[in-house]
């Protein structure tokens, strides 16, 4: 079958969203099925990729507040390359304007509305957090709710990665939700990637020995993933152990990110790290990964760090709080730097053999990203299974 995404957040420069949907096409290619990715772009385009499947660029104006993105306004184009296409299903992955884009499209296609976040969470529970209890929060953005409420009966059905956020749509009303787990590429993240070696250089660049530990977080600099927090956090439990940190990530919260580590030594930032067999050896090679977002729909960096065998810090809301489990994670109350740092003193005053033991042995169970090529094709094919569809 030929599945078609109309995808707003796809960048040349993207960050977790390219790296998802780049191996959704080459899995989806291995099953039999196409995969077409409609992204918006400077100038119009084709990007044939040779695994199968291809990218199809969309003139489009940019993204305000992110140069690194650019948004789909004008229905017409979207709409004439998909009449060109003739999908048997469409996707649409952003809630704004492509999600009325494809809702309003015409084609004999199965449509369905991927959400890949929560911007309730991910916006106005950051925003005003501190200064308005969470229940006031979502009642003032109840319109959201509605919003979803009324654009999701033009789909045949609504997606999502994530088990969290499939029960925060729920409690919202919204749905019926299918959630069809995301995974990673369990073939490149292994504990046997561990290099002391590497270890030991990194801790080096932290002005630090190697007997103290190291700390690692992956990410964009954006104002939702919270890496002020968790650098404040981290500063806080240097007090009282050596603790180095490695943050590998951009992005438009950058010098926000710059100014929090100021001079520290025992924070360095790294740009982001392309070659995922590099990342999966500076994974495997940390003591933990620390995260701080609470609004991660599945969690793939500490999914990516646990199949590494890496212990996990994370924030106790959200795919990450999903994923860990007592035996080699420490959770902490979400927003909160104090909790974080108390969760960092934590996880190091335990036994580091028996939790990076726990976390080898959690490794195995790890979902892989084929698994859920599988599990969305499955669900695909049975939307194409409703009266008047058909597999072209």
């Amino acid at each position: 079958m030929r599945i078609v995404d109309v995808c707003e957040f796809y960048s040349p420069r993207g960050g977790g969203v390219r790296t998802y949907i780049d191996r959704k096409m080459t899995l989806l290619a291995e099953l039999g099925h196409e995969l077409v990715v409609l992204a918006p772009a400077t100038e119009d385009g084709v990007e044939e990729r040779p695994g199968g499947g291809r990218i199809e660029w969309i003139k489009a104006p940019a993204l305000p507040f992110d140069r690194n993105y650019r948004m789909f306004w004008d229905a017409e184009p979207v709409h004439r390359a998909l009449d060109a296409l003739r999908p048997n299903v469409v996707e649409a992955s952003s809630p704004w304007r492509p999600a009325w884009i494809v809702g309003g499209w015409r084609g004999d296609a199965a449509k369905v509305f991927f959400l890949h976040n929560d911007p309730v969470v991910s916006y106005p529970h950051r925003w005003f957090g501190a200064v308005a209890p969470r229940e006031r929060i979502d009642r003032a953005f109840e319109w959201f709710n509605c919003y979803l409420r009324r654009i999701t009966p033009r789909f045949d059905s609504v997606v999502v990665g994530g088990a969290s956020l499939a029960r925060r749509l729920a409690d919202r009303g919204i749905g019926p939700v299918t959630c069809v787990g995301m995974g990673i590429e369990r073939d490149v993240f292994s504990p046997r990637r561990r290099d002391p070696a590497l270890r030991a250089r990194l801790l080096v660049q932290c002005g630090l020995p190697e007997s103290a530990r190291l700390l690692l977080g992956v990410g964009r600099h954006h104002p939702e993933k919270r890496w002020p927090l968790v650098i404040e956090a981290t500063q806080a439990a240097a007090a009282g152990l050596p603790v180095g940190l490695i943050l590998i990530g951009d992005g438009v919260d950058r010098k926000t990110v710059a100014r929090t580590v100021g001079g520290d030594p025992h924070v360095r930032l790294f740009r982001p790290v392309y070659d995922r067999a590099r990342l999966a050896t500076i994974l495997a090679s940390a003591d933990a990964l620390i995260h701080g977002c609470e609004g991660e729909t599945f969690g793939m960096v500490a999914s990516e760090a646990l199949a590494s065998g890496l212990p996990l810090i994370v924030p106790d809301e959200g795919g990450c709080a999903d994923i860990a489990r007592p035996a080699f994670s420490e959770t902490w109350r979400a927003r909160d730097v104090r909790a974080a740092s108390d969760a960092i003193t934590r996880l190091f005053a335990r036994d580091q053999r028996a939790l990076r033991v726990a976390a080898c042995e959690a490794a195995l169970g790890v979902r892989s990203d084929r698994d859920h090529a599988v599990g969305l094709a499955g669900h695909y094919t049975g939307l194409l299974g409703l009266p008047d569809r058909a597999v072209a």
